[in-house]
């Protein structure tokens, strides 16, 4: 029988590993406009996240949001906008995906508590349904196209 690896790479699929964190959450690098970070993938998070304190490392270019955020035991934090930025992971790449801009302390801060790195955003279901993800938690990874 083949793999799944097998099956989603003749398909042209590109695969990304995954680190599991002591707190429960998965976690992988990326370039945000050629810039390394930290990033959790959360199936339940609606829209790709990046902290406030980020902004000026990725060189985002922010502009103001209506949107309310809320998660992880937070509501109604404020939030801006980061459009058309380029995301690379390993050899796969793309371009124009959008970010929201939030406070995330309160993430690095369950983080800090197991003795985790923090992180410069969460990577959410926008994301995951644009690149037709699969992930394979079997295998700690995930693929792309």
């Amino acid at each position: 029988m083949p793999q799944i690896r097998n099956l989603l790479e003749d398909k042209g699929f590109y695969r990304i590993p995954l680190k599991k964190l002591k707190s429960g959450h998965y976690k992988f690098s990326a370039k945000i406009n050629s810039i390394s970070g930290d990033f959790i993938l959360d199936t339940g998070a609606s829209t790709s996240c990046i902290g406030f304190n980020s902004i000026s490392y990725f060189f985002l270019k922010s502009e103001e949001s209506s949107i309310k955020a809320a998660g992880a035991g937070a509501i109604n934090m404020k939030t801006k906008l980061a459009r058309n930025n380029n995301i690379a992971i390993g050899y796969w790449s793309l371009t124009k995906i959008d970010f929201v801009l939030f406070d995330l302390s309160h993430v690095n801060e369950a983080l800090l508590q197991v003795e985790e790195e923090h992180v410069h955003g969460i990577i959410g279901a926008d994301f995951l349904k644009r690149t037709r993800a699969v992930i394979d938690y079997g295998r700690n990874c995930f693929y792309v196209k």
